[in-house]
């Protein structure tokens, strides 16, 4: 039995030291190990052992099944050690290498024209801020002017999260507005920011989802009137559209967060279901504006008697849609790469004012 023990050992040690992969290392150890296997059925033979036979071969077996199980374990981590170094040794990129362009990659339109956006207002002296997408409803409504009966505070227009032990409800929030809140509640006037970003409402249709993005703009300083106002903006119509003589016009509307407020029309023709943009007698809506109400400079701690300035925001899908030609707002978070491939944009079409916003 002991001279049977010690051969099976061998033999078995030298399968699992020239076992070529985890795979056949697997097959060894439930041929050796597992419920039919070799060493398993030896240890059924211990009950009909004589009682001296069975002291011998009984704690020869639990020492040839520790044995192995230790030398399957070395050997598994040692095949996966091989694996790793080949897979690394095959995947080994030459950083020093010039780019190589695959055709794959593409810029998402959201992407590109967010970019585009910042890019001209960069231009005129905005910088970019940013703030978290779950606020509370001070910065989300109360700070913006926007009264408790507000029809965009009820569930159907907002999501809200479980409310908190003090009663308070997060929410997702309905627009970038809140980081103009923040913004100024952190420094002191005077303040030129635009805030890109995601913002959620109850709301899915061709034009409207769930998830969509806005990019607002604020610009508070002494003496700031309507003029500036219209000037910024007729500046980023034209650039963005790249139409010199974009036709625009400007129509008294009401936001809680502006007075006097105002919504901006382009030029456009409709033909045949589609729009195209600077042609024809037609009008399209394309942002809201106006001058900071002064209930929000109080709110945020800015003295309306000493500052006063503008704010505006606009729909960065829409803006996307309108400029290239795109029909549904609920593609572009379908995540097909067809799509993609078809209105995306190349990774090194970096918009610039200088080089032209997209080729």
């Amino acid at each position: 039995m002991t001279q049977n023990v010690e051969r099976l050992e061998q033999e078995l040690l030298a399968g699992i030291a020239a076992a070529a992969d985890v795979r056949a290392l697997e097959q060894l150890k439930v041929a050796a190990l597992g419920r039919k296997g070799w060493v398993t059925k030896l240890m059924r033979t211990l009950g009909t052992m004589a009682p001296e036979d069975r002291k011998r071969a009984g704690p020869a077996l639990n020492e040839l099944k520790t044995t192995l199980a230790e030398a399957i374990t070395a050997r598994e981590s040692a095949l996966h050690r091989e694996e790793i170094e080949a897979r690394i040794a095959q995947e080994t990129v030459d950083v020093t290498l010039a780019p190589r362009p695959t055709g794959e990659g593409r810029i998402h339109p959201v992407s590109q024209v967010t970019e585009e956006i910042t890019a001209i207002f960069a231009d005129m002296g905005f910088a970019v801020a940013e703030g978290p997408d779950i606020e509370d409803d001070f910065h989300n409504f109360t700070a913006l002017n926007i009264p408790p009966e507000h029809p965009a505070r009820q569930m159907h227009d907002t999501f809200y999260f479980a409310p908190q032990e003090n009663g308070e409800r997060m929410l997702l929030r309905t627009h970038t507005s809140p980081v103009q809140v923040r913004a100024m509640r952190a420094g002191r006037p005077p303040f030129r920011i635009i805030a890109p970003g995601r913002t959620y409402r109850c709301d899915s249709d061709q034009t409207h989802t769930p998830m969509f993005h806005q990019i607002e703009g604020l610009a508070i300083d002494h003496a700031i009137h309507m003029g500036h106002l219209k000037g910024c903006l007729e500046t980023f119509a034209r650039t963005f559209f790249e139409i010199n003589s974009l036709r625009m016009r400007f129509r008294p509307s009401y936001f809680p967060f502006t007075e006097p407020s105002a919504e901006m029309d382009i030029g456009c023709d409709r033909r045949e279901g589609e729009i195209v943009i600077g042609e024809g007698d037609d009008w399209l809506e394309i942002l809201g504006c106006g001058m900071v109400n002064p209930r929000v400079l109080e709110q945020v701690g800015v003295d309306p008697n000493e500052y006063q300035g503008f704010a505006f925001g606009l729909g960065i899908d829409r803006a996307a849609m309108l400029k290239y030609g795109i029909p549904d707002l609920r593609a572009f978070f379908d995540s097909d790469l067809r799509w993609l491939r078809h209105y995306g944009f190349s990774p090194l079409d970096v918009p610039s004012l200088a080089s032209g916003l997209a080729r």
